[in-house]
């Protein structure tokens, strides 16, 4: 087996085996990973068996000493097709750690790509953390509706959407997110004394890149924006980023009107919504008013592993 450090001359490569991974995400091709470079140094790798075929990429970043897999990404381990084994991933592991030993890294910060996210079973990589002793070090917990199989909304969630008709809100998708970003800058601000990972500028040429798996989709009244979210779109789930209501928006259920159209009407054929986390603190406090309203509409938990391998 080979490994080597990406470049960007494999860049068709990583993005092709991305596509055809079994628990892959758009947010691992180059061009979304590339837009936090200045943040973060890349040192993602590419695993290669004999006949040079490609079995395993792992999206990292590299800090003094050690890897992170990656710190600007909600979640990203190894992502891999449906040809991969669990030998493979032992060996796979044996010569990762082989070579971060020799380039002086000590440990390695491991984020799993939560279930939801696997078109196949694919967690070859657990089985290989657990027999090299690494530790669980984090958990976060996110809220899912399993559009198969859901949990009725809670009666508050739908008195929040029948006052939302009643006041005869528009439901769109936006291009407009400068006057979105003003609402989610105002809401985290006062909520949560926090700003947007992203910028404004980031977003929309993140948009511009991804129009398919990217989208803004807003309530609003009088052609006012009162509330939205930003959707992360892949294959089979749909993620919520950004969820923002203003003051007005909050007397009128704005936010829970956005939610209920993206649930019945906009994505009601795909497999799972997801909510996102709702902790602070490295996963140990949970927020309980922002998860209320999650699981209000059926929201239920699925959670987000964090582990530390010691490099030996």
């Amino acid at each position: 087996m080979n490994l080597i450090k990406y470049e960007n001359g494999y860049k068709n490569i990583w993005d092709q085996f991305v596509i055809n991974s079994k628990n892959g995400h758009f947010f691992f091709q180059r061009d979304y990973m590339q837009y936090h470079n200045d943040r973060f140094e890349d040192h993602s790798l590419m695993f290669f068996d004999k006949k040079n075929k490609l079995l395993a990429i792992l999206p990292a970043n590299i800090k003094e000493n050690v890897l992170y897999s990656h710190g600007g990404l909600t979640f990203g381990g190894f992502l891999v097709n449906s040809n991969m084994k669990v030998e493979i991933m032992l060996n796979i592991f044996e010569i990762l750690q082989e070579y971060l030993k020799n380039i002086n890294v000590s440990k390695v910060i491991y984020k799993c790509i939560p279930y939801i996210y696997h078109s196949l079973p694919s967690e070859e990589d657990k089985y290989a953390l657990f027999v090299n002793d690494a530790k669980l070090i984090r958990r976060d917990v996110t809220s899912t509706i399993d559009l198969e199989n859901r949990v009725k909304y809670q009666e508050q969630r739908k008195r929040a959407v029948k006052k939302a008709n009643k006041f005869e809100l528009e439901f769109e998708q936006s291009d407009d997110f400068f006057a979105y970003w003003k609402i989610l800058e105002e809401a985290l601000l006062l909520q949560h004394s926090t700003k947007p990972i992203h910028t404004v500028d980031e977003i929309i040429n993140l948009a511009k890149l991804f129009p398919n798996n990217i989208k803004l989709f807003v309530a609003k009244k009088d052609e006012n924006i009162l509330a939205g979210t930003l959707i992360f779109e892949n294959e089979k789930i749909i993620h919520t980023q950004y969820l923002a209501n203003s003051i007005e928006g909050r007397v009128m259920g704005a936010l829970d009107y956005v939610i209920d159209k993206l649930i019945n009407d906009v994505y009601a054929n795909k497999k799972y919504f997801d909510f996102g986390i709702s902790n602070e603190n490295a996963g140990k406090y949970l927020n309980i008013g922002l998860i209320a309203q999650k699981e209000g509409f059926g929201g239920r938990a699925v959670s987000h592993e964090f582990y530390e391998l010691e490099i030996k």
